[in-house]
């Protein structure tokens, strides 16, 4: 829903989130399914019949079930970020990159997904400056030497980000205060992406299903979280490079691996 354009979907040229949504909802109502709008889950509880708490007090149990919660973009939280949000600030390099094509741009952070972001940038915008908290890059060598070997790139360090600015309909700018002096400085520039790490929607699961480092859910080839009968699917997994067309098939493997227990834990001894 987040992202502005969609041009890496296979077999459909350009579209957008909303538009894929939508489609998304429509062709899951041509089925026998209940979707059940504004329920937040509170708490999973193993056992025979799987049960989800919600947030109203109700609850649901299953033979099986499929988390796909998803992951939301770690924000700067500085003032204009919110204002600008697709105006100019953006989190998908791969999605948004190509509506900044000839204009200046920033990326934050200076880890293995921002370094990526502003060498995958730096072929299609004008320029790109990289601002980095740390007094170093975080990236892989070889990123770094791919990074400082491009003519449209600048590196600063030591960089905290501090504000967004705009004219009210996009962004023009960002400010940002040297760590070591507190100086102020300005980057006049028209997008602004933000490339601090994805935060996977998984908090009220820990202590259920196991989790790494990142709170991300550990799945097996089949979807299969450590809890039986419990699946998860998408950028809420440890499931590498959280793009759209890779989210839907994990869903599909996930729903396929929910089958299959389905058939062997129903059939008698």
């Amino acid at each position: 829903m987040d992202t502005l354009a969609i041009e890496n979907f296979i077999s459909v040229k350009a579209t957008d989130g909303p538009k894929l949504v939508m489609g998304l909802e429509e062709h899951v109502k041509d089925y026998d399914v209940d979707i059940m709008n504004l329920q937040r889950a509170t708490q999973l509880i193993p056992g025979d019949l799987i049960e989800i708490k919600l947030e109203n007090g109700a609850s649901l149990k299953s033979k099986s079930v499929i988390i796909s919660t998803g992951a939301r973009w770690r924000e700067m939280n500085v003032p204009g970020e919110q204002e600008y949000r697709g105006k100019g600030v953006a989190y998908c390099p791969h999605c948004d990159g190509p509506l900044f094509k000839g204009k200046r741009v920033a990326v934050i952070g200076g880890g293995n997904s921002g370094v990526e972001a502003a060498i995958d940038l730096a072929g299609i915008v004008g320029h790109v400056t990289l601002l980095e908290f740390d007094g170093q890059l975080r990236a892989d060598a070889v990123l770094q030497r791919k990074l400082l070997s491009l003519p449209n790139v600048t590196v600063i360090t030591k960089a905290l980000t501090t504000e967004a600015t705009g004219d009210g309909e996009k962004v023009n700018g960002l400010l940002y205060k040297n760590r070591d002096s507190g100086e102020i400085h300005r980057v006049d520039l028209e997008g602004i992406f933000v490339q601090i790490g994805l935060l996977p929607n998984t908090d009220w699961l820990k202590g259920t299903v196991n989790l790494s480092k990142h709170g991300e859910i550990e799945v097996d080839a089949k979807g299969q979280t450590s809890v039986p009968g419990v699946f998860a699917a998408g950028d809420c997994t440890t499931v590498p490079y959280k793009q759209i067309i890779i989210a839907m098939g994990e869903g599909a493997k996930a729903s396929l691996g929910a089958f299959d227990h389905l058939i062997r834990t129903s059939a008698p001894a």
